[in-house]
């Protein structure tokens, strides 16, 4: 049986072979095929110039995107499914971010330049695969290692530092790959030149993928962390938090492992607006409690979305020292997460339709009654709040 009898494009890939015969698979869906892992994209290398893979699959009749011509790559599109297509290149020049190429025909010239040996495999349409760089046997054993010189790959891309610890997590087994983490080590420096979108990129695939709280430590340990968290951050209570079995949420991770406020992360990393205010909400020093009655936990369910009240009580739990309140705080969660939202009924229309002068009278009167009402434990309809507020009009509203 072939290898690629796994994959459910194989009808989609032949039509691209039937033009493009040289082309082969290359990168993560080789590796994943290999590794019995479910396949996320599908990238082809091909020694044909970009410009005359699109001329030929045009010609064919297939949609042809130039996605990014300048490094040799196209994608196709067969029944809405996107396909990418790369002419083997080799690297000119390096910066730590962006490269020079030329195109070349040699196709372990093209292996060369990629980041780790169980991602410079190809596969061809017969199944057969080109391994220039022991990447099968690497897979194998678990290790996570750098093709060719270490240093010299993370100086042509310093990302490739964060790379290693998110492949570590999910392909690697001790012990880990000595030439790369002293490489890691002697380039750690070069991580500052990195912008803060392609690090949040990567951390947060840290953040929620397999063994995070060993996976963040080793980062630590290597002189990763401080550089890319310099503003501080706290192990324990992150390493707590994946450990009692929180979300694999990366904001609610972060907010754990940060130490510094909402403001400053979010600026250092440039997380997005929803972001930076989720990562507020959970830092936050909240009135989430196991001691909370149900109707306290109306009140909260009517005043913060599901989504942070959840977050808040993981990082509650993680602050208490009794093991015993794991069940407990399930059993909260589980009670809010069955709460339907209660909407307050009334608006400043309402009230004006009472007699009350439009102006900033409408809002501090509607925060007296929504008081009333969250105190009521949020029952009440807009009939009744709005009896409540005719009964004591004149004593609370001037």
């Amino acid at each position: 049986m072939s290898i690629l009898e796994k994959l459910s494009c194989i009808n989609a890939l032949n039509q691209l072979w039937d033009y493009l015969p040289q082309a082969r698979l290359v990168g993560g869906v080789v590796r994943d095929l290999l590794a019995n892992k479910p396949i996320a994209d599908i990238d082809i290398a091909t020694p044909e110039p970009p410009e005359t893979v699109m001329a030929i699959l045009q010609k064919a009749g297939i949609t042809v995107i130039p996605t990014g011509l300048s490094h040799g790559t196209v994608t196709a599109l067969i029944d809405h499914t996107p396909y990418e297509i790369t002419t083997l290149r080799k690297d000119i020049v390096t910066d730590g971010r962006h490269a020079q190429v030329v195109w070349t025909d040699d196709w372990q010239e093209d292996a060369a330049r990629r980041d780790f040996t169980m991602n410079a495999m190809f596969c061809d349409r017969d199944g057969k695969i080109w391994d220039f760089y022991q990447g099968q046997q690497d897979l194998l054993s678990g290790t996570v290692r750098f093709v060719g010189n270490a240093k010299e790959r993370i100086e042509e891309d310093v990302l490739r530092s964060l790379r290693f610890f998110r492949f570590y997590a999910r392909y690697g087994k001790e012990p880990i790959d000595t030439e790369a983490v002293i490489a890691i080590q002697q380039t750690t420096y070069l991580l500052k030149t990195l912008s803060a979108e392609r690090v949040w990129s990567e951390i947060q695939r840290i953040l929620i993928g397999p063994m995070a709280d060993g996976i963040v430590q080793q980062m630590d340990q290597y002189g990763v962390l401080k550089e890319i968290l310099p503003s501080g951050y706290q192990l324990p209570f992150f390493q707590k938090l994946v450990q009692l079995g929180a979300p694999q949420d990366a904001v609610l991770r972060l907010a754990r492992l940060v130490s510094a406020s909402s403001q400053i992360v979010a600026k250092q990393l440039r997380l997005s607006r929803k972001q930076e205010k989720l990562l507020w909400a959970f830092q936050q020093d909240s009135e989430v409690s196991l001691e909370n009655t149900e109707i306290q936990k109306r009140q909260l369910r009517a005043e913060y979305d599901l989504e942070v009240l959840i977050g808040q009580s993981w990082i509650k739990q993680t602050a208490s020292v009794i093991v015993e309140d794991s069940e407990k705080w399930n059993q909260w969660r589980h009670s809010v997460s069955l709460i339907e939202r209660p909407i307050f009924p009334v608006m400043g229309q309402d009230l004006i339709q009472l007699g009350v002068q439009p102006g900033p009278v409408i809002g501090n009167t509607l925060k007296i009654i929504k008081d009333w009402w969250l105190q009521n434990g949020c029952y009440s309809s807009q009939e009744e709040c709005l009896k409540w507020f005719k009964s004591h009009k004149n004593e609370r509203i001037n």
